[in-house]
């Protein structure tokens, strides 16, 4: 399969440098870069919800001074786990 590939210039000229180095073609370091990529065991699934992934601050950001009212029957764990993202 033929592909075209658009590389950003620091990136392009990385490829270069390291085709010389190494004497292997451009194609071949990305075939085997690709490769690599592909086969590499996938990451573990991100534990359900968003408090799985939380991490207890080291320091209030800053003092709130005024409070939230949220409407009746909305919480902000709901807000949270909207999939409305913008």
């Amino acid at each position: 399969m033929a592909l075209n590939l658009r590389l950003s210039d620091d990136l392009a000229e990385d490829l270069r440098e390291r085709s010389r180095e190494t004497g292997v073609s451009q194609q071949e370091i990305l075939r085997r870069a690709l490769e690599r990529f592909l086969h590499a065991e996938a990451p573990a699934p991100p534990a359900s919800g968003y408090r799985a992934n939380l991490l207890p601050a080291r320091r209030p950001f800053h003092t709130a001074t005024e409070r939230l009212t949220l409407p009746r029957g909305v919480s902000s764990e709901s807000l949270l786990d909207r999939d409305d993202r913008i």
